[in-house]
């Protein structure tokens, strides 16, 4: 969607219809103007306001006292009073001004509405999707039109039919991305993806623009404005649309099943005629939402559980868990502003890696889910220490798409070394899409309803999760993070 929505007022009667997609587009405002008396009784005409698309913009003919178009742009032209004309046309160089996606505003119902595009994931062994059947209804309550590209939720149990029975419209995937203004998706396009939606149009999923600077490229190009679900703030407000945090909840617990089923022992003590057998020892590294969950699951099945984290400020999380906590002396600041864990130096990495040593020859599965927003994984668990541990035992890698916490990490594959299971763990979410697209498509929902909100047209550019999530813009880079980064030739 564009950023610089016009403010709309005013309701006249008939106000259904809709502007054609087209270059010059007319401007949905018919019938009489309506005026209102003052308490002097004396009658004053009410201004109404109208959303400018295209090229060129015409209203129809029709009695109406004033309109007025207002728009970002030169400070010494923020309005245009136009008096009673039946028809009206403003050239390109006016809509320059105010470079939008097409947006139906209905005075009637005092809403935006928009078409929004659900297309089908193409990434092999991506089985979610971004909207479910059952939250169709909190869209389209609000009058927007949804677009669900066939079998788009055919992998995570979603049919067809529930879509269209929750008021959702099938189309191909052409028609879709022809015509919708936003589209919802997990996964990043690929590069034929990224050239289909409409320009001008808005983006929403997984895409991280450091690792994807063909896809940036091209939506620069295109005008597309970009949202990135892993750039949402980590703040309280953002909860409810922090899809990072719901796909870790849901890695951490997949882990640790996997951990269970590679080991060669059980998890829990038990206490039989043959003999007690003690309980397996499971140590997560890191503690942030995965770790913790990997924690709480493994507790649940039985095992003794230790986690290893820099930051002092997660020890209380780690017991409330049931967790033993395993302590090193800090000296340096581990933690940035926006909560996640900070890169360290070579010598802090030295003494984590001893920390960590010292305990692994004990231990029968180790969890890592060390990761640095932006940054390459540190790497915790080197060739030498995974000698140290006991045949059979297994490593879940949840940073093996970052480069991995053991060095011997292969991302998607298991390798045995020395006897050890390294498990490059790769989008686990995938694995169990049905509770995975619900807390997803959730989050997206959230995120929608507040970059657009329900009865203003107007996107708050100085919102801090606005700004945070926005990645491109109106053919520029927006977010400052990613701007620097990609300058300083970063890498995700």
């Amino acid at each position: 969607m564009g950023d610089q929505l016009p403010t709309i007022r005013g309701r006249p009667r008939s106000i259904r219809r809709r502007m054609p997609r087209i270059a010059a587009c007319t401007v949905g405002l018919t019938g009489r103007t309506r005026q209102k008396p003052t308490k002097n009784k004396s009658l004053i005409p009410r201004t109404y306001y109208a959303v400018v698309s295209g090229e060129t913009v015409k209203t129809p003919s029709g009695e109406m006292t004033h309109l007025m178009f207002q728009w970002e742009g030169d400070p010494s032209q923020k309005s245009l009073r136009v008096e009673a004309l039946p028809r009206l046309s403003f050239s390109a160089d006016f809509c320059t001004l105010c470079p939008l996606t097409p947006t139906i505003y209905d005075f009637e119902r005092n809403c935006t509405y928009m078409k929004i595009g659900v297309p089908k994931e193409t990434l092999s062994g991506e089985t979610r999707v971004a909207l479910i059947p059952s939250l169709l209804s909190a869209l389209t309550k609000e009058k927007h039109e949804v677009l669900i590209e066939r079998n788009a939720g055919a992998a995570a149990s979603h049919s067809d039919d529930e879509y269209e029975k929750a008021g959702g419209k099938l189309v191909d995937a052409n028609t879709l991305y022809a015509e919708a203004e936003i589209v919802l998706k997990v996964q990043p396009p690929t590069p034929e993806e990224a050239a289909q939606p409409r320009e001008g149009s808005s983006y929403i999923s997984f895409f991280a623009p450091l690792i994807n600077r063909t896809i940036v490229e091209t939506f620069l190009k295109r005008r597309i404005t970009s949202y990135s679900m892993q750039y949402v703030p980590r703040i309280t407000r953002a909860q409810s649309m922090d899809a990072l945090s719901s796909m870790a909840n849901i890695a951490g617990y997949k882990a640790v099943l996997m951990g269970s089923e590679q080991l060669d022992k059980i998890f829990p003590m038990m206490m039989t005629a043959a003999g007690t057998i003690t309980p397996s020892i499971v140590l997560v590294l890191g503690a942030g939402v995965a770790g913790l969950q990997a924690i709480a699951t493994a507790k649940r099945l039985g095992a003794k559980v230790e986690a290893f984290d820099p930051r002092p400020a997660v020890k209380d999380q780690v017991k409330s868990v049931g967790a033993t906590f395993l302590e090193m002396e800090i000296t340096e600041n581990v933690e940035t502003a926006g909560g996640y864990a900070k890169e360290q130096s070579e010598e802090f990495l030295r003494r984590e890696q001893e920390v960590i040593g010292a305990r692994l020859p004990k231990v029968d599965v180790v969890i890592s889910t060390a990761q640095i927003f932006g940054k390459r994984a540190p790497v915790l668990i080197t060739t030498d220490m995974v000698k140290k541990m006991r045949s059979g035992s297994v490593i879940v890698d949840l940073a093996a798409e970052q480069g991995g916490n053991c060095e011997l990490t292969e991302a998607g594959k298991t390798v045995t070394h020395n006897g050890v299971k390294i498990i490059g763990a790769v989008n686990l979410p995938a694995t169990v899409p049905v509770h995975a697209s619900q807390m997803y498509a959730k989050n997206v929902v959230n995120l929608l309803q507040h970059l657009f909100p329900k009865g203003s047209p107007i996107q708050d550019l100085n919102d801090d999760i606005v700004k945070g999530a926005c990645i491109t813009r109106n053919g520029e880079i927006v977010n400052d993070a990613v701007r620097n980064a990609l300058q300083q030739g970063g890498k995700s």
